[in-house]
């Protein structure tokens, strides 16, 4: 199998790309190394994949239809795992241009690719956020998507409608996997358990939105990609599939146990939640478990015990 990942510098296409790439499977990265967080760790991250001799990286933005195109055309893809985009949904807030240039411009990019390409499939990084706050619990793919609460989830709806479209006219299969508060090894440090941890370790103030009364379905990053590496193998036609763990945490609670991995106390501020946070994120993963044979094993003590070893290692050496 030979499969292109956009965002492959990234957390969970540089985890994506290393199982991939143990797996036999024959790896090209696309990745444009921006700045939106630290270019050298996302180096890094590649420097790890450069031991195996069934991976490639082009450096490459998405925007860039032309690059774009030659990549794919020349590549013989039997599947595009497609995971660069501008992510974080405070971030995008009051950047929509940009996150509508990335996200939905760069996903048309890669369409057209694969249509030209004859890529028969294609795996979309879609998101939670798409959800907003619905009164569905837990959230269910077929729940109305009419109400983002920001740029980037409105932005991933579209590329999920997209997907559809190529999928209607030009029979690429296109499974879009909504991720659920993914978390663990070369997490992003925009990301909450990255800057919780961060915040305490340098004994810095951060903000716990609501003091805590919000909760996140933490999915840990291997059962992520466990699950984006099913739906590679699996073309469905076209369907939109939750990853998630199934089993929301409480946002107090859960910076209890980075309190006490760490051994120290945090220092938080506690405003109201923005109109960009739902109160609660919370996977129905039947359709994962019946359709890819999703069964996420980590939890959250057991994946963050392991996010802090990485953060020991990695960050504070």
């Amino acid at each position: 199998m030979r499969v292109l990942i956009t965002g492959a510098a990234g957390f969970i296409g540089s985890n994506l790309a290393e199982s991939l790439l143990k797996q036999g499977t024959q790896v090209v990265g696309l990745d444009n190394f921006n700045d939106y967080y630290s270019p050298a760790r996302k180096r890094k991250n590649v420097a790890a994949l450069g031991a195996y001799s069934d991976f490639v990286m082009h450096e490459a933005d998405l925007r860039d239809e032309t690059t774009v195109t030659r990549v794919i055309t020349e590549g013989s893809f039997d599947a595009i795992a497609h995971l660069g985009a501008m992510a974080n949904v405070r971030y995008s807030i009051e950047r929509a241009p940009l996150y509508t240039d990335v996200n939905i411009r760069g996903t048309v990019n890669v369409l057209e690719g694969a249509r030209l390409a004859g890529v028969p499939h294609i795996v979309f990084a879609s998101t939670s956020s798409v959800y907003g706050k619905t009164e569905q619990l837990p959230f269910q793919e077929n729940d109305p998507l009419g109400k983002p609460l920001a740029p980037y989830p409105a932005s991933k709806i579209a590329g999920e409608l997209m997907g559809y479209t190529y999928h209607n006219l030009f029979d690429i299969s296109f499974t879009a996997v909504r991720f659920f508060s993914v978390y663990g090894p070369r997490g992003r440090p925009d990301m909450m358990p990255f800057m919780i941890t961060d915040s305490i370790v340098q004994d810095k103030m951060f903000k716990l939105y609501d003091a805590g009364e919000m909760y996140r379905d933490w999915t840990f990053i291997g059962d992520i990609v466990k699950g984006i590496t099913a739906a590679l193998e699996r073309p469905l036609g076209y369907e939109r599939i939750n990853l998630g763990r199934g089993q929301p945490v409480r946002m107090a609670d859960f910076v209890t146990l980075v309190e006490q991995l760490v051994g120290k106390r945090a220092l938080m501020e506690t405003p109201p939640a923005p109109a960009s946070e739902p109160h609660i994120t919370y996977a129905d993963i039947t359709k994962a478990r019946r359709l890819l044979d999703y069964a996420p094993q980590v939890s959250v003590e057991e994946g963050m015990a392991i996010f802090w070893e990485w953060y020991q290692k990695e960050v504070m050496n």
